[in-house]
């Protein structure tokens, strides 16, 4: 990434502690939430929940 679109790049709340973030840190705010946010991805914090259902439109399948 060039200097200068470094330079430019606005800074934006830390995702974890809300702080302004830093250029050297970006988007955190410190290397400490940085490193507060890759455990939550190692220890599967962050997930999407899955709705699951047993309906199952069986017309859409053929027939064998």
């Amino acid at each position: 990434m060039s200097d200068n679109k470094t330079s430019e790049r606005r800074m934006r709340p830390c995702p974890i502690c809300s702080k302004l973030s830093t250029r050297e840190d970006y988007p955190f705010c410190s290397d400490r939430c940085a490193k507060i946010d890759l455990n939550r991805w190692f220890t599967e914090g962050y997930t999407i929940p899955v709705v699951e259902t047993d309906d199952i439109d069986e017309s859409n399948f053929p027939e064998e």
